[in-house]
């Protein structure tokens, strides 16, 4: 008997990766001002699987994994920490938290075209209608003036596709790989392997160690709620997720995640929000409904059948 969802748990899990993983292109902007990029999320993520492992010692949860899990998880962990976040953090060194997280609202489009190539899926139509309105959305969003002249911006919105394709295929991996059973112990070894490539990234670079007692108290704020709720709460609800709903449907966080992460940048760091922008943010949530609503129309005929 396959194990079933929780409708609970599955809001909960969604609320998370909408709104939690929103505020932390927030939160990532204002650590990246002091410190480096790669050691940034490596501090995030080793920090938050030693809690993790520290947490499932005092509940009493089991934390060995097969080999074959192990090997799963430093594949996911790759795809995305190291590269799909890890460079996503480097590219907000140039890049507006709030463009970065419009910018990654097309991946449900990479998913989809993924999920097409390696499984042959077929595409139902309204979600291509979901992801049509998406693209405009983000051409509204790239081909602003401010942005098309400044060549950094342009480095960093083109490294940030790049992490779109990485977690694109982490997602479908996921899906079908050999993980552990229990979601918390899952993102623990994910966050443990991706961080210590992110470590290793951050040795080779040459990135400078800056004392924890050095930096400011919003860059110290900010990595506390980035390891406890963006790291621990947000990614174990993701990969909860990826059990029991379709990878293309979790993709669509990555809709809402950039309405939360403007209102945030324009509040606390005075970002610029467009009248251009608002109107790509605005078909980017349409699009979330018709992918939605596609995913709704799939389930109901399964059941009747």
């Amino acid at each position: 008997m396959s194990q079933q969802p929780k409708t609970i748990l599955v809001v909960l899990a969604f609320f998370s990766i909408y709104v939690i993983w929103g505020s932390t292109y927030l939160m990532n902007k204002i650590a990246v001002t002091e410190l480096p990029p790669f050691k940034l999320a490596a501090i995030r993520f080793l920090s938050a699987s030693f809690l993790i492992f520290i947490i499932s010692k005092i509940m009493g949860i089991s934390i060995k994994i097969t080999r074959k899990q192990f090997k799963n998880t430093i594949i996911a962990g790759f795809l995305f920490l190291t590269f799909g976040n890890g460079v996503v953090v480097w590219a907000l060194k140039y890049v507006d938290s709030g463009f970065a997280a419009l910018e990654i609202s097309a991946q449900p489009l990479v998913v989809l075209l993924l999920m097409r190539i390696f499984q042959r899926k077929k595409i139902q139509p309204m979600s291509l209608v979901g992801v049509f309105l998406g693209m405009i959305g983000i051409y509204l969003l790239v081909s602003q003036q401010h942005l098309i002249s400044n060549e950094n911006s342009i480095i960093g919105l083109t490294m940030i596709f790049a992490c779109m394709i990485s977690w694109g295929c982490g997602s479908i991996f996921v899906g079908k790989a050999d993980l552990p059973s229990n979601y918390f112990i899952n993102t623990g070894y994910q966050m443990l392997m991706g961080g210590i490539m992110l470590l290793i990234a951050s040795t080779v670079f040459g990135e400078n160690w800056i004392n924890p007692m050095e930096w400011s108290y919003e860059v110290q704020l900010s990595m506390i709620l980035l390891i406890t709720f963006g790291s621990i709460i947000a990614f174990t609800s993701f990969n909860y997720l990826l059990k029991f709903v379709s990878p293309e449907k979790v993709a669509t966080s990555t809709y809402v995640n950039p309405i939360i992460a403007l209102i945030l940048g324009w509040y606390f760091l005075e970002e610029q929000i467009t009248t251009q922008s608002i109107v790509a943010a605005v078909i980017l949530l349409t699009g979330v409904y018709f992918i939605n609503t596609a995913k709704k129309i799939t389930l109901h005929s399964r059941f009747k059948k």
